[in-house]
C-alpha cells in the first residue's frame, strides 16, 4: 500500500497550492488513524515552527499546516529510506535516523516530518528544523519507474513460482487478491494524474506479490543461506516500488503545484 508521508505530501501540496482546504487535508488522513498528533523534535524546532517540544502535550495536525504556511513551504517530497539509501533526508542524521526508523518521511522545504505509529490508531508527526531544504537525491522519472515496475511485475509474478509459494501455500493467489482488496482505499486531490495514480496502484499490487513472497517459508525450515538468497533476490524488486512510489508522488505534487487552485 502507499504510506501516511505520501498521503500527506500530496494533500499538503495540493492545500499549499490552493487546491484543496486543511479539512481535506485532515479528512484524508483519517484514512491513516483516528488520532493525529503532532510535536517538535527538540527545544530549537519547537521555537521555529511554533509546535510542542517531544515530550510533553502534542499539537494538532492544524498546526503542522499552519507551520509549513509560514516556512514558506510550497511543494513537498516523499523520502522512503532503507539502509544504504537515504538520499533526499539532507544532512540531520537525527531526521535521517528516525525517517530510517520508520521507512517513510516528508521533506517541505527546510522541514522535515516523520509519522510513526504509537498507539492502535495514534500517528504521530515529528517535525525537524533542517536548516536548509535538502537535495532531491535520485529521483527518476515517472515514464522510467513505471517501465521497471512492470518489468518487476513480472518478475515478482514468477518468483512465487520459482520460490515454490504457490507449491507451499494452498490458495495463494485468492490470498493475493483478498490482501489486495483489504488495502486502505486512498482518497486523493482533484487534478491527480492518472499515470502517477496507475503506478501507486501497480507499486500496492507487486508490493502484495513480494509480501507474500519474503514471509513464505516452506515447511517452516527456511535454512539461513536459502533466507539470504531469497531476500538479495527479491530485494531489487522492492527498491522498483520504493522507487516508482516516490517519483508518482513527486509527478502529482508538480501537477498539483502547476496549477491554479481555488478553495
Amino acid at each position: 500500500m502507499s504510506s501516511p508521508s505520501a498521503t500527506f505530501v500530496v494533500w499538503s501540496s495540493a492545500w499549499l497550492s490552493g487546491f484543496a482546504a486543511p479539512d481535506d487535508v485532515l479528512d484524508a488522513l483519517q484514512d491513516w488513524a483516528e488520532l493525529h498528533e503532532v510535536v517538535a523534535a527538540d527545544a530549537g524546532t519547537a521555537d521555529t515552527v511554533d509546535i510542542p517540544e517531544r515530550g510533553g502535550e502534542p499539537g494538532h495536525l492544524a498546526a503542522l499546516l499552519a507551520a509549513l504556511r509560514r516556512a514558506g513551504a510550497s511543494g513537498g517530497r516523499l523520502v522512503l529510506p532503507v539502509p544504504g539509501d537515504v538520499r533526499g533526508l539532507g544532512q540531520s542524521s537525527r531526521f535521517a535516523a528516525e525517517a530510517l526508523h520508520t521507512g517513510e518521511a516528508v521533506v517541505h522545504g527546510a522541514l522535515g516530518v516523520v509519522p510513526e505509529l504509537v498507539a492502535e490508531s495514534v500517528l504521530r508527526w515529528t517535525v525537524f528544523d533542517l536548516g536548509t531544504p535538502p537535495a532531491a537525491g535520485g529521483s527518476v522519472q515517472l515514464s522510467e519507474a513505471e517501465h521497471e515496475l512492470t518489468g518487476a511485475m513480472r518478475v515478482a509474478a514468477g518468483m512465487l513460482t520459482e520460490l515454490g509459494v504457490a507449491k507451499h501455500r494452498a490458495g495463494v493467489r485468492e490470498e493475493l487478491r483478498d490482501r489486495l482488496a483489504a488495502a486502505p482505499k486512498l482518497s486523493w486531490p482533484e487534478g491527480m494524474p492518472p499515470r502517477a495514480l496507475r503506478v501507486l496502484q501497480r507499486a500496492t499490487e507487486v508490493s502484495a506479490i513480494l509480501d507474500l513472497a519474503g514471509e513464505d517459508e516452506p515447511g517452516g525450515a527456511l535454512s539461513a543461506s536459502a533466507a539470504a538468497k531469497r531476500a538479495q533476490a527479491l530485494r531489487p524488486l522492492f527498491d522498483a516500488v520504493r522507487i516508482a512510489r516516490c517519483a508518482a508522488i513527486d509527478e502529482a505534487v508538480r501537477t498539483l503545484s502547476n496549477q491554479s487552485g481555488r478553495v
